[in-house]
């Protein structure tokens, strides 16, 4: 096993004093071919190109000596001590850090960061941190080859973004591009590069005491109708939403469709748990009081006005889908794009079993439940509302990550 393990972070400015030591006693050095030509690397020392972290930490517990990794920016900021730290190396680590390449893309924007969101995308995560870009108005992208730039835009097609990128940071070629997504797509990219993603007007963001977007002032889920001005649909209770909401289990890096979400009460509730929503309805103006309610409450969702099931077509895979209206058509259209989860309600027993038989057809286990709730008057006891539906909801097994 190696004798001792320093991890030495680079920004392209001069290696400090402790990296220059641990450079000068290294019998092993591993990193990208970048590093490898660095000046301050011993002859002597065996160099390992970094590919795969794995594979290198595996050469690194090994070998007999004193072993450096060298890797861009901040070492410990998705990068490779989390890997090089596995119990199954059994490696004794020592950091020393440089400016995250985070870090330096906000600061040639000249841009605070303490209210972004930060994501890695490679081919198997790239759909997901395209819907973080949807969900938040600051993002910062890691890209890798086959998930750069202009793979983002094209996959954020109908939704307008700013886009920061910033081309190898801290090296002379580094360069730093501003333009909107729907032109990013027509340049070519050198890696490695960040993507810092601007983008929608949702409110309550940063509140200087916790990194990403502040929680804001609203408590809960399942808000009563005159949350959301008190125009939901018949049936629509606010019990019958938190029941669906819990089903659903939207989360970040998810994509919600909201099928006839009337004043978005289930799509800003949704946005809230930091999933990406897009909404559609075919009267125009429950598309805008979806977008007022997601201004109010500071979040982004996306409305597409049209009628289901036609409209789905040119909208991007879901995660999970709420079928607020259209019935058996719409159900069995959306279990055709396979999403994890659908819910959905009904009124008649019928009408529940024919959904429920629409996604049984499509290969979904379902479960079907009765929900009564009635809303009482707490100074006199009397019955104010009652409402009766039957929820269905039908879920398939998780992708593979």
């Amino acid at each position: 096993m190696a004798d001792r393990v320093t991890v030495i972070g680079w920004d392209g400015s001069p290696l400090t004093a402790a990296a220059r030591s641990a450079l000068s006693a290294a019998t092993l050095v591993a990193g990208a071919a970048h590093h490898l030509a660095l000046p301050e690397i011993p002859p002597a020392a065996e160099r390992i190109r970094l590919g795969s972290v794995d594979l290198a930490a595996r050469r690194i517990a090994a070998h007999r000596g004193t072993a450096v990794v060298l890797a861009d920016g901040d070492p410990g900021f998705f990068g490779v001590v989390r890997t090089l730290r596995a119990p199954q190396y059994g490696l004794e680590v020592e950091v020393v850090p440089a400016v995250s390449s985070v870090a330096a893309a906000f600061a040639r924007a000249g841009m605070p960061w303490d209210d972004a969101h930060i994501v890695v995308a490679h081919s198997r995560t790239l759909r997901r941190a395209v819907n973080v870009c949807r969900a938040h108005p600051k993002v910062a992208v890691l890209t890798s080859p086959g998930a750069g730039p202009a793979e983002l835009a094209l996959l954020l097609d109908g939704v307008h973004r700013t886009f920061v990128i910033c081309e190898e940071l801290g090296t002379e070629r580094e360069q730093v591009t501003v333009l909107t997504s729907d032109k990013a797509a027509d340049h070519a990219w050198r890696d490695p590069n960040v993507v810092i993603v601007i983008g929608g007007s949702a409110a309550g963001h940063g509140g200087g005491w916790l990194m990403g977007r502040d929680p804001g002032a609203v408590r809960g889920w399942g808000l009563p109708a005159h949350a959301y001005g008190g125009d939901l649909r018949t049936g629509e209770s606010a019990e019958l939403r938190a029941a669906q909401l819990a089903r659903l289990g939207p989360r970040a890096g998810d994509l919600v469709w909201d099928i006839g979400c009337g004043a978005g009460a289930l799509a800003v509730e949704a946005a809230r748990f930091g999933a990406a929503v897009i909404a559609v309805d075919e009267e125009p103006a429950a598309c805008a009081r979806t977008e007022a309610a997601a201004r109010h409450f500071g979040v982004l969702v996306q409305t597409v006005a049209g009628r289901a099931p036609h409209v789905l077509e040119r909208l991007p895979e879901p995660d999970v889908v709420r079928v607020g209206g259209g019935g058996v058509p719409v159900v069995a259209a959306c279990a055709d794009r396979r999403p994890e989860r659908i819910v959905a309600h009904a009124t008649t027993r019928d009408e529940a079993e024919a959904i429920g038989a629409a996604l049984t057809d499509g290969g979904y286990t379902v479960e079907c439940a009765l929900l009564q709730s009635v809303d009482l008057d707490p100074g006199t006891w009397t019955e104010r509302d009652r409402s009766v539906v039957f929820l269905l909801s039908g879920h398939r097994p998780a992708p593979s990550p």
